[in-house]
């Protein structure tokens, strides 16, 4: 699908099953409202002022979501700092040097600990932000289940197992997606996220070196930024309107300027090209189609046990957690 999942190479089998079960946590829409009446207000305020403060934020928190549901469920794992005894996911070659960020869901969690201690998971923080950031650039809002808990551990290797590569073609991606019970729309709708961020000119130089599928003044564009031989970590818009969540993405795949190959194959494969072409020509029904999507792959977990954690970054070590309240004063009047 892309940068959502960039990594350099792609499993077709799949070890870790993740799926929503009986086992798993039930999740409900105002799952704080008793407990930190405050806790979507205080996301969505921190997120505004990272995104005033670097515009690229939002991109990059939103695609939390997608690298954390699919490895074992929405359970904060990619957020887990390395330890002496376990290697984390921040390395795994979907993420590294691709994910960033990471410090927003710090700020928001330190404020959200403030007012509610040890009550709002690290991974509910990622499905709010994720929210936040597709809203506050022009993207559709809406009402986001909440209850997960956050995992024990992570795994670099189930990370590295299970992500696909920028290469992707568009059967890999759709098997991929299957897997999570999420259908071709939903696959072709959320690679949409792309039409917020940037991208490195290492995730295109296959694609612009050896494929012929390019618009021309795209192709020359693009051999600009990203000579060969250049520097890779250079960055480039996913879409034409890079700051603004709209359909921008989908009309620019229907015009041969997919960034990645990623993106271009969902409108050169047929079973994708007709979800690309509707969505190109009416943004409502793209913003429709991506809240489903969105919300269906908030409700993968894996049902393993879980913790709040207090720092998202390292588990509680076992200790319990702070007792649970909340200080409504400093963001309720």
């Amino acid at each position: 699908m892309s940068l959502l999942f960039s990594s350099l190479a792609f499993l077709l089998l799949i070890t870790t099953t993740t799926t929503s079960s009986p086992a798993a946590t039930p999740l409900r829409r105002g799952y704080y409202s008793a407990t930190c009446p405050p806790a979507e207000f205080i996301v969505r305020e921190v997120m505004r002022k990272s995104l005033l403060s670097d515009p690229r934020s939002a991109a990059s928190v939103m695609r939390f979501q997608f690298h954390d549901c699919f490895v074992n469920g929405c359970d904060g794992s990619m957020l887990m700092d390395d330890t002496d005894t376990m290697l984390g996911e921040k390395l795994s070659l979907s993420n590294i040097d691709s994910l960033r960020s990471y410090e927003v869901v710090d700020d928001i969690k330190a404020e959200l600990e403030k007012a509610c201690p040890g009550v709002v998971s690290c991974a509910d923080i990622i499905i709010m932000a994720s929210r936040d950031a597709v809203s506050l650039t022009g993207g559709p809002n809406w009402e986001v289940k909440l209850g997960r808990l956050d995992s024990l551990t992570a795994s670099q290797a189930d990370a590295d197992a299970i992500m696909p590569s920028p290469r992707a073609n568009a059967t890999m991606l759709i098997d991929l997606f299957a897997r999570y019970n999420l259908s071709v729309k939903d696959l072709v709708a959320l690679s949409g996220s792309h039409s917020i961020g940037k991208g490195r000119c290492f995730s295109i130089q296959f694609r612009l070196y050896n494929q012929s599928a390019i618009e021309p003044h795209f192709r020359e564009k693009l051999m600009d930024l990203c000579p060969m031989g250049g520097d890779d970590n250079v960055t480039v818009g996913l879409d034409s309107t890079p700051v603004v969540f709209d359909n921008a993405y989908f009309r620019d795949l229907v015009g041969g300027r997919g960034f990645l190959n990623s993106d271009q194959t969902l409108y050169t494969f047929p079973a994708t090209r007709r979800y690309v072409e509707r969505y190109s020509r009416d943004e409502e029904e793209f913003f429709r189609a991506f809240v489903e999507g969105m919300v269906k792959m908030g409700d993968l977990q894996s049902g393993r046990p879980g913790e709040v954690r207090r720092n998202c970054r390292v588990a509680n070590g076992g200790r319990p957690p702070a007792p649970a309240g909340f200080r409504v004063d400093r963001w309720i009047s």
